[in-house]
Formats: C-alpha cells, structure tokens, sequence
C-alpha cells in the first residue's frame, strides 16, 4: 500500500478535485481506498508536514552513536 498526500477545495458540487501532478503518480486503474479530513488549522497542518518530513531524514551524526546500541 502507497500513501499519496495533497489539499484540494471543497465546494459545492460532491466532486474532489485531485491535482494534475498527483494524478500522474496514481495507477490507471483499481482501488484506492479515500480518506478526507477537515477543519484543520493550517499551522497544524504545516507542523504535521515538518514533522513528518523531520521523522523521514536520516539520523545525524550525534544520533548514530546509538545504532552501536542495538
């Protein structure tokens, strides 16, 4: 399973718009399985994006010491 993240408008119509550069990742065809969250407060939403992002790097020099530990 493949996780593909992005914000779209909601408006009136019940359509959700998926943008151009995100539907070029998606498969032709199957089953996705959508996921929609709201009212969110965009600071939270750009501190969960910097967090994640921080969780994804790899350890820095000063945090390796502890891979020795495993």
């Amino acid at each position: 399973m493949s996780t593909i993240e992005f914000t779209t408008q909601l408006s009136e119509e019940p359509v959700l718009a998926i943008p151009s550069d995100i539907a070029e990742q998606l498969p032709k065809e199957g089953k996705a399985r959508v996921i929609v969250i709201t009212n969110e407060n965009a600071n939270d939403v750009e501190w969960q994006a910097a967090a994640y992002e921080q969780f994804l790097r790899d350890d820095t020099a000063e945090d390796a010491v502890y891979e020795a530990l495993r």
